[in-house]
């Protein structure tokens, strides 16, 4: 590091800070500084090209865990399915949040306004893959409506957000 003099005028001291080496710092120093990457971005990238995917974040025994929430749809009745080890009060937000979608449909311009038949013949599959984990608690229902947001407008949630939180308060990080 070197020390300039304070009465030192604008052209010396631009002279002297280019004769400084710049310091790079790369992804190996990096590493190498602040330890193996955390979480791996790719996996998170990958899953989260497909609309209809968001992340959401959970409280677990160790703290918390990111769960990711995968929801599709094809021809069909209008059901709702769920898949994996799911609790009575998840299964209830993922039909409060089903509910809060189709009751904005017009809002959010999924259909022309007075088309109260939305999705009616759509059957709507919603995934936690993490299914060894058993899932349950109010918190995934900001999640679980941008999954469905996402998946009818057909735009990607950013790979980078993560959210828990329920329909009167949520965070988003």
């Amino acid at each position: 590091m070197e020390v300039i003099p304070m009465g030192v005028n604008g052209h010396e001291i631009s002279n002297a800070l280019r004769s400084t080496p710049a310091l790079v710092v790369d992804e190996a120093m990096l590493e190498k500084i602040l330890g193996p990457p955390r979480f791996d971005d790719r996996e998170t990238a990958e899953r989260m090209a497909t609309p209809g995917v968001s992340v959401g974040l959970v409280w677990t025994s160790f703290g918390g865990d990111v769960q990711f929430v995968e929801a599709t749809s094809m021809v069909g009745k209008g059901d709702l399915h769920l898949t994996s080890q799911l609790g009575g009060v998840i299964k209830e937000s993922t039909q409060i949040a089903l509910t809060w979608v189709r009751a904005r449909a017009t809002d959010l311009k999924f259909s022309a306004a007075g088309d109260i038949n939305l999705l009616e013949n759509q059957h709507i599959h919603i995934h936690f893959p993490a299914g060894a984990v058993p899932k349950d608690g109010p918190s995934a229902g900001v999640t679980l409506v941008k999954s469905l947001v996402s998946l009818f407008s057909q735009r990607r949630v950013r790979a980078r957000t993560a959210m828990i939180g329920d329909y009167y308060r949520a965070y988003i990080i």
